[in-house]
């Protein structure tokens, strides 16, 4: 069989100039042996070597390769994770998707996902795997932070925005398919779930971004209704490939992702990932036993290679320099969308005017406490983790940022922040959380479980492949050092943080307390005792610097909560962190805070900002298909420019107990300068409303009042009634 290093580059050609992908890669496979076919189905180096080093040199550093045949100039998948910045090498750390989530501006989220595309293809990766979209069924999960929120339109909106940004540069992954909202058992728990909340609740955002194009699925370590979900085939073939019509490529999550080779192959899943695992072990023997199976091992093959080729017919001709990486530009963005993020949960009157802006005229001395002022926090310590060159500090940023304010380092001992704060004319107390306290969960026990240690291959005299299985390296530090993150075991701050904020806030009343978090924290205990809270995130590396903008008024505080925060976890569905079994309903946030009755602390959607809107003048016109043209007016009444959302819910009026009360149909992200008014387009779906009827999704016939609205709770703002 001949080299011909340049095949996949002409068929590449071929099909920018309107040839089929299939067909080009049929003719590839077709030139390939059967070891190289096996070799695009799984990931090119052995699993003992990649592992060992992921665990000793750290995860992604390079991308991981899958599928290579350089003989025919086949690129393989050049795997780079997310989704707060490309993980590969030292690259720009953006606040993590949750916070993005909260600008509710899918415009901002494709310049982040552009700047992703880049810095992956400066540092020769050619597939994002960082597309994370799934449903934080409850706030403690622990990797919340790698989503946007907790309503399927928003995830669904901001995932093809991602994926619109990073696709001339990279091929895109959206993950984790299906139902993946538990960290700590996402190894051994199964969810059980009806078809009626899978289609309504858990899907439609997976398959928004398959049709805006993404080119692979990552499958889900947990199981689905008793199978895993990377050899499940109600999920990959009858669903995604066959009702979707999806055309790319299914992958599993890493290393565990499926526990068959072969039903895996059966179910439709493309490729093993990272290494080369159980399909290297166990497939070869399967193929001999049963030829049958090459024409799955075929079809798959052609799958692997189109979607390559795909991509390099659409791929951007130019490459990008080295220098993109951590750039002066990519920087920028990152405190732009950090700012952009942080939500005023609370901004009340001391003196007769709120504490923020904080304003130069009455500001002379700001004193800030807490631990984490000072440390560089971008979010979990796990495969999400962009070690990111540098990090600008809470107390950095406002140091540099408050211009002619003298700033004051009052630690985090209460009583010495306490007699600092009283020497200042406002004190800021940053709390919340790291990656201990959430994120992904890390801990060599669970990867030496026996059904886990089941799937690796065999050790064949490697000395650290066996020294790993007798546990020997359990404190060896890297990826298994010990356990992290995890699942939150509560919603409300550390017992030292809140005494920490009591203590300033007695000695000072205009204390303003900045929460590092990702999802929803519980503050009922203590907040009433402060004038003014924000919600400051992960927020990437310029986050700092982004704190001193909303502060000092540089920047509207513009974020708005992507999900809601009630008032007691006694709101909340049931959540076991250890669970091997769950239940998922349709009841969750917003949507069951409104089935119980009871007002949110802050509903989703929630913010303050440093002026006035008001929303008035809907107009709902006749849907098309599945689209609702909507356009409302927007004033700004206040004092200044600023930055506010519309929201669009529909609140169907004869639907019965088992449907929510009001689901949100749209949004729209709009600036109004200080007195003016402006006409805005929110881009609207019929989508949510619909109901699974045993066979397919179709709208119900009902009436249903759409309310342009500031968040979930606001009933305020006009209305509309569309018959569907």
């Amino acid at each position: 069989m001949s080299d011909d290093t340049t095949a996949f580059d002409a068929a590449a050609a071929r099909v920018r100039a309107g040839a089929s992908a299939d067909d080009e890669a049929k003719v590839l496979l077709g030139r390939m042996s059967e070891q190289e076919k096996l070799g695009l189905l799984d990931g090119d180096e052995p699993f003992w070597a990649g592992f060992r080093r992921m665990i000793e040199e750290g995860y992604n550093h390079t991308p991981y390769v899958h599928g290579a045949v350089p003989r025919l100039g086949v690129p393989g998948l050049r795997f780079g994770d997310g989704p707060r910045g490309v993980v590969l090498g030292r690259s720009t750390a953006f606040p993590v998707a949750m916070a993005r989530g909260a600008t509710w501006d899918p415009a901002l989220e494709e310049r982040i996902g552009t700047a992703i595309g880049l810095e992956l293809r400066a540092q020769t990766g050619n597939f994002f795997g960082g597309i994370c979209i799934n449903l934080p069924r409850h706030p403690a999960w622990g990797r919340i932070q790698e989503t946007y929120g907790e309503d399927p339109l928003l995830l669904g909106a901001f995932g093809a925005a991602l994926h619109r940004g990073v696709a001339p540069n990279a091929m895109t992954t959206v993950k984790h398919y299906a139902l993946n909202s538990m960290e700590n058992a996402r190894f051994t728990v199964d969810v059980t779930v009806d078809e009626a909340p899978l289609r309504e609740v858990f899907l439609p955002h997976f398959r928004a971004v398959v049709e805006a194009g993404a080119d692979a699925v990552m499958t889900a370590y947990n199981s689905v209704n008793g199978e895993w979900a990377g050899q499940n085939p109600h999920l990959i073939t009858e669903i995604l490939r066959e009702e979707w019509g999806f055309a790319g490529i299914a992958v599993s999550d890493f290393i565990w992702g499926l526990r068959n080779a072969v039903a895996s192959l059966e179910a439709g899943l493309d490729v093993e990932e990272p290494f080369a695992e159980q399909r290297a072990q166990h497939l070869p023997a399967a193929l001999e036993a049963d030829p049958s199976l090459w024409s799955l091992v075929d079809e798959t093959g052609v799958r692997i290679l189109a979607v390559q080729l795909r991509f390099a017919a659409r791929r951007a001709p130019e490459e990008p320099p080295a220098s993109v990486v951590f750039s002066a530009e990519h920087r920028a963005l990152a405190r732009e969308a950090a700012a952009r993020a942080m939500v005023l949960l609370q901004n009340e009157a001391v003196d007769g005017a709120p504490v923020l802006p904080l304003a130069p005229a009455l500001v002379r001395t700001v004193a800030v406490a807490g631990a984490l002022a000072k440390r560089p926090n971008t979010g979990d310590n796990g495969s999400s983790d962009v070690r990111s060159p540098a990090v600008v500090t809470p107390l950095d940023g406002l140091t540099a940022g408050l211009d002619g304010i003298r700033v004051l380092d009052a630690g985090d001992d209460p009583e010495q922040a306490a007699a600092t704060a009283g020497e200042a004319d406002v004190a800021i107390v940053v709390v919340g959380y790291t990656a201990e306290d959430e994120g992904e969960f890390i801990d060599a026990g669970a990867f030496l479980a026996p059904e886990l240690v089941a799937t690796y291959p065999p050790t064949e005299g490697d000395a650290w492949a066996d020294g790993f299985l007798r546990a020997e390296r359990a404190a060896s530090g890297g990826i298994v050092g010990g356990a992290a993150g995890g699942d939150r075991r509560s919603l409300r701050l550390h017992d030292a943080d809140v005494a920490l904020i009591r203590a300033v806030a007695a000695r000072n009343p205009r204390t303003v307390v900045v929460i590092v978090a990702a999802g929803a924290v519980l503050t009922e205990e203590w907040r009433h005792e402060v004038p003014a809270v924000l919600l400051g995130w992960y927020a990437g590396s310029e986050g700092g610097a982004a704190l001193a903008d909303v502060l000092t008024g540089a920047v509207d505080a513009a974020g708005r909560l992507p999900f809601s925060v009630p008032v007691s976890e006694a709101h909340l569905p049931d959540f076991d962190p250890d669970a091997t079994e769950a239940t998922y309903d349709r009841w969750f946030g917003q949507r069951l805070l409104d089935r119980l009755g009871v007002e949110a602390a802050f509903p989703l959607g929630f913010g303050l900002s440093y002026t006035t809107f008001a929303i008035d003048g809907l107009e709902v016109g006749r849907p098309t298909g599945e689209s609702l043209p909507a356009r409302v007016t927007v004033s700004n009444t206040g004092g200044r420019a600023g930055r506010t959302v519309v929201q669009l819910y529909g609140e169907p009026q004869d639907a019965g107990e088992e449907v929510p009360s009001r689901v949100l149909l749209g949004f729209a992200s709009v600036a109004v300068d200080a007195g003016a008014s402006v006409e805005v387009e929110v881009p609207a779906s019929l989508r949510p409303l619909q109901r699974w009827t045993g066979e397919r999704l179709e709208l119900p016939s009902t009436e249903v009042l759409v309310r342009a609205a500031a968040h979930a709770a606001d009933t305020s703002g006009p209305t509309a009634r569309i018959r569907l």
